[in-house]
């Protein structure tokens, strides 16, 4: 008798919501269905348009698209590097730059380099799923650190101390600044602490700053597109990626800032877990850092904090709850409040919205599953008229409910 095949237990972690979410939108679109997709975390515009024309080109010249060196092309990690130098004044050696496939390869990267199986890693709740699956799957104990509005929902070196007490030495942090789903930031000084408390612990911090340029600051701010971790201290890693400022999800491409111990070991890990990252993607990307293409994306910036400041003087129609402050991002995070009269929990009135109104948002429990369970994200990404057409179709769904 031959015994039956396991499916290993690591790779039992939850499905993003967001995406079976994604098929189901597809599905009622298929069948004709309006459907306002508000669930995504992508931007509504796509690629700045001299990186679609470099792409073009490149397909046309006919040149062969190859494996290139495992952490990218020269020419787009220097590109990268001048980025820093343009909006944060870091000089970035291109060398300590990786390229990544997607944000979700650097992530990967820094997670297999950094921690060893068994290793504790701090990370805010709520928060993206995928930090703490990819965590577990590669045998990574995660510490959640209950961050509400108290604390902004983001974590402070005091819940920090109170971690390591509980459940023992940490190993890592992982801060996003703006976040997801919260879209809250922190400032310099709080990352000034963070930061501090990371390297009088030998605590290795991951800092996702894929959402910088994606800010809405107060008039006159220091940091008007937010702080980078490596302003302060070049002992964790950074993670950024083309999909979120420029608009350029599907062409799958991210990068980190590496700390020289580091380096090496990712270069190793990038040539055996992927190769490289896509060939024609890099080409093409070394155009997102002209100056045309920075005024391009910063004219989606405009859209998406016009369509931020209609979601805020809309609080009152929709009749949710409390609400995040979403200093950065495109998202609008809050507790259903009154409006979850009926259901027993937000992922049942995220199912009825979709299928009764066309309108899809994402249930606060895919990223804080111990008090998500009555709240929403709405992603505001799509766009001011889909945004403004999402919100008049929730108002009327829930005004019918009256009474019901």
């Amino acid at each position: 008798m031959t015994r039956p095949l396991c499916v290993a237990e690591r790779a039992k972690v939850p499905p993003f919501q967001v995406m079976d979410i994604l098929s189901r939108v597809a599905e009622l679109r298929a069948e004709g269905r309006s459907i306002i997709s508000l669930c995504a975390g992508e931007p509504g515009g796509g690629a700045p348009t001299g990186v679609s024309a470099a792409a073009a080109r490149i397909h046309a010249s006919g040149i062969p698209l190859t494996y290139t060196p495992a952490l990218g092309i020269a020419e787009l990690r220097a590109a990268i590097a001048g980025h820093y130098r343009r909006w944060y004044g870091l000089d970035v050696p291109a060398r300590n730059v990786a390229v990544t496939t997607g944000s979700s390869g650097a992530f990967m990267l820094a997670f297999l380099s950094a921690f060893n199986a068994g290793d504790r890693v701090a990370l805010a709740r709520p928060g993206y799923p995928a930090y703490k699956n990819i965590l577990r799957a590669l045998g990574i104990e995660v510490v959640e650190l209950d961050c509400g509005p108290a604390t902004r929902f983001q974590p402070t070196p005091a819940q920090l101390r109170d971690a390591a007490r509980t459940h023992g030495p940490l190993a890592g942090l992982v801060l996003a600044s703006p976040a997801n789903p919260t879209g809250t930031m922190v400032s310099r000084e709080e990352l000034l602490g963070l930061s501090t408390w990371c390297a009088e612990n030998s605590v290795r911090l991951i800092s996702d700053e894929i959402y910088h340029g994606i800010t809405y600051p107060a008039p006159g701010a220091a940091d008007p597109r937010g702080v980078c971790a490596w302003e302060l201290d070049r002992s964790g890693v950074v993670i950024s990626s083309f999909s979120k400022y420029w608009g350029m999800t599907g062409w799958r491409l991210g990068w980190a800032l590496v700390p020289d111990d580091l380096i090496d070991v990712v270069d190793a890990l990038a040539g055996n877990v992927a190769l490289c990252p896509p060939a024609p993607a890099q080409m093409a990307a070394v155009e997102a850092f002209s100056d045309a293409s920075y005024a391009q994306a910063d004219i989606f910036l405009a859209e998406f904090s016009r369509t931020r400041d209609y979601l805020l003087d809309n609080v009152g129609r929709l009749g949710w709850g409390d609400v995040a402050p979403a200093d950065g991002a495109f998202y609008f995070y809050a507790n259903l409040g009154d409006a979850m009269d009926g259901f027993a929990n937000s992922t049942e009135y995220c199912s009825a919205l979709l299928e009764r109104a066309g309108v899809a948002v994402v249930p606060g429990h895919d990223f804080d599953t111990a008090a998500g369970l009555g709240a929403v994200r709405l992603s505001f990404a799509a766009g001011f008229d889909a945004v403004r057409e999402g919100v008049e179709r929730i108002v009327a769904f829930q005004q019918s409910r009256v009474g019901n």
